[in-house]
């Protein structure tokens, strides 16, 4: 379905198929594309394993991506450290 929002999928979480929403937080396992109008932000926990488009992507360090990253908005995706614990 297409959110107009936030999806937030927890760290043990599993999806299959594509993810539509405003904003998207992975902390667990994605076999499929994620498409967000809005950023996307995976985090340290994240598996993903498919295309990742959004206006903005945060890649945490220790995630995993197989797959494509496509920005629509800034020109490459950022890398960051998580803070939380």
């Amino acid at each position: 379905g297409d959110v107009q929002g936030t999806i937030t999928l927890a760290q043990n979480g599993l999806w299959r198929g594509t993810i539509k929403a405003t904003v998207v937080i992975v902390s667990g396992h994605v076999e499929g594309d994620i498409v967000a109008s809005g950023s996307v932000e995976i985090t340290a926990s994240a598996k993903i394993t498919g295309t990742v488009t959004g206006e903005a992507i945060a890649v945490s360090e220790g995630a995993v991506v197989d797959g494509v990253m496509q920005t629509t908005g800034h020109p490459a995706p950022t890398e960051f450290v998580e803070k939380r614990q």
